[in-house]
């Protein structure tokens, strides 16, 4: 097996806390329910991005997102910290499609807070949209003619956020947008 290592030289994601020791999904899942949980997958988050893995590191973000507005850190939500992962596109390490992800994503939410989750998932969409260039990460447009998938722009997903969220939230994600 591979020993883990973050990579040499690899920046730091200044909008999330520092990663100390390597760490992986499963270091996130154990503590899942507990007090630290959005504070452990934003440091999962950063460890995984200091170890050439972007799209994972995502996947990190969307736990940390996934919770209720009242559980968190004095760490923001990370809106910030995805907008810089996007930016950075060209260094090494996986990416996937950011944009066909949160399109799944919202679009097929379920469970707890899935309404609150869904609205921040488009809003995770729009950011990627509006980073990205349409040619390398483009919609999923069979999934949009199949399912008769209307996306909802910004101005919708907005006004629906804002009858779930903080007012944090809302200012946060209108300074990047």
């Amino acid at each position: 097996m591979t020993e883990r290592l973050h990579l040499p030289d690899r920046e730091s994601c200044p909008f999330l806390p520092p990663a100390d020791r390597v760490l992986g999904p499963g270091d996130s899942k154990r503590r899942r329910g507990e007090d630290d949980y959005f504070l452990t997958c934003l440091t999962c988050a950063q460890s995984l991005w200091l170890q050439g893995k972007p799209a994972q590191a995502l996947l990190q973000l969307n736990h940390a997102l996934s919770l209720d507005t009242e559980t968190f850190t004095p760490w923001p939500l990370p809106y910030q910290a995805k907008v810089w992962l996007f930016t950075r596109r060209h260094e090494e390490g996986f990416l996937g499609n950011p944009v066909r992800h949160y399109q799944h994503l919202a679009s097929r939410m379920s469970g707890p807070n899935s309404e609150l989750r869904s609205w921040r998932a488009w809003v995770c969409f729009h950011l990627a949209e509006s980073l990205l260039p349409a040619d390398e990460f483009p919609r999923d447009e069979q999934q949009i003619e199949r399912e008769g998938l209307e996306i909802p722009d910004i101005d919708q997903t907005m006004s629906n956020l804002e009858k779930l969220a903080t007012i944090e939230e809302i200012q946060l994600i209108q300074k990047l947008l």
